[in-house]
């Protein structure tokens, strides 16, 4: 199988590691056999300047061992390990939590080669490892605001510390919104809010917000795009992205709101590793203190998981085990990780397909209220989710919505999907109404 290669420095030392075993096996002296590297194929989506300088710090801590790199994004890195002998790699390496549980399902992993209790088992409630001991977490993403603040302060505006400070109607058209149905790291930004604020007030604000925000329906770096090109003052985002654009230039800050989340990446070793003695190097020295000081760089800037990693950074970064005992990070993500694609769904259909004609009904609601005349109802039949949590959490529904997503139509709601887009309809013409009668 061709395996596709980053040019440069990699493809070099790949090519040098490869001639010198070939030179061994055509009958070179012992000392060459001896002196060549040993190959530790890691699979991963990490981008090459954060790769590199993991790379280049293992290789100098182990010189013998060559990494050999393959990128494959989450979607196709299931595949490409189910292959047989899991297409010759020894490890694992990326941010996709259900990734890696779904391989550990069908046995794609061997017990982890480190010593599990020097490492902490989790950081508020989010857990930081495979409890049978087969991938653990490497590094840790937080969920939050990008900012512009020359331009919120150019409007009079505060920076935001939490996400009710995102429903204030001074922010209409100023939020850049990851649409969670569209944009892979944005499903559990909506269940860090139900958590937080609860099924009925959490989908009410949901509501509000949406109505102050431009969708983005393709991730990455879009969001912070709309920030930085001025057609946007915030955008909801995982804080490495904003990191990534902030160190290549742009004039943006990230807030963690004070209800946030972690998503941890992982890392595992294959059940039939070639060279399980290397990837046990690499995991180590990756987990290690001078393997977690390099997610500092401000070329990576990740957060690491050993707390003693945190010591000697500015004060300014953040720290989510100073932020735990403060009583925050009290998002569980276990808990949330089933019901993300149905939350996705409801978003959808709640609030995204219909966001034209729910915007208006917000902003004659609002204006009414800044006038004196509040209208509860209206409020309520805006922010009124189509279906209860009971409902949202069983499982047959996250199963017909799974079934859907990995089938060959995955963007054609189910039946019960669309219904709920038309309770959510009936809901804004009640509305509608209401503020036609009171001349609002």
């Amino acid at each position: 199988m061709n395996i596709p290669f980053k040019p440069g420095r990699r493809r070099f030392i790949q090519g040098a590691g490869l001639l010198g075993l070939n030179l061994a096996a055509s009958g070179m002296p012992g000392a060459l056999a001896k002196s060549a590297p040993q190959t530790v194929t890691v699979v991963t989506s990490y981008a090459d300047e954060f790769v590199s300088r993991i790379e280049a710090a293992f290789e100098k801590a182990y010189p013998q061992y060559r990494l050999r790199v393959v990128w494959r994004m989450p979607n196709d890195a299931a595949p490409y390990l189910q292959q047989p002998d899991h297409g010759g790699a020894d490890v694992y390496w990326s941010a996709s939590p259900r990734t890696f549980a779904r391989l550990a399902r069908d046995n794609t992993w061997r017990k982890l080669p480190i010593d599990s209790g020097a490492l902490p088992r989790q950081v508020g409630k989010t857990e930081l490892g495979d409890a049978a001991g087969f991938y653990t977490a490497s590094e840790i993403a937080g969920f939050g605001f990008a900012v512009s603040p020359p331009a919120l302060t150019q409007r009079g505006l505060p920076l935001p510390a939490d996400w009710t400070d995102l429903s204030d109607p001074r922010l209409a058209g100023l939020i850049a919104l990851p649409v969670p149905a569209r944009v892979g790291f944005a499903p559990p930004m909506v269940e860090i809010v139900l958590q937080a604020y609860g099924w009925q007030r959490g989908w009410a604000l949901w509501s509000e917000i949406a109505a102050n925000a431009k969708p983005i329906e393709r991730g990455s770096t879009f969001v912070t795009d709309e920030i930085a090109a001025g057609r946007c003052a915030i955008g909801l985002s995982i804080d490495f992205f904003v990191n990534s654009a902030i160190a290549n230039g742009a004039a943006l800050s990230f807030i963690y709101p004070r209800h946030t989340g972690l998503n941890p990446a992982h890392i595992a070793v294959t059940r039939n590793s070639p060279n399980p003695e290397g990837a046990a190097a690499f995991v180590n020295f990756l987990l290690s203190l001078n393997g977690q000081k390099l997610l500092a760089h401000p070329d990576i800037r990740r957060l690491p998981i050993r707390p003693d990693a945190y010591a000697g950074l500015p004060t300014r970064q953040f720290n989510p085990f100073a932020a735990a005992a403060e009583g925050g990070l009290q998002f569980d993500s276990d808990a949330a990780r089933p019901r993300l694609a149905t939350s996705a769904s409801l978003f959808q259909q709640m609030l995204i397909e219909p966001l034209a004609e729910l915007t208006p009904l917000w902003r004659r609601l609002q204006a009414a209220e800044q006038a004196g005349k509040p209208l509860p109802e209206v409020r309520r039949l805006l922010g009124a989710p189509p279906i209860d949590e009971a409902a949202a959490n069983d499982p047959a529904l996250h199963r017909a919505i799974g079934l859907r997503l990995e089938g060959e139509n995955p963007a054609i709601p189910t039946p019960q999907e669309l219904a709920w887009g038309e309770t959510a309809a009936r809901n804004r013409h009640a509305a509608r109404k209401l503020l036609d009668e009171a001349g609002a």
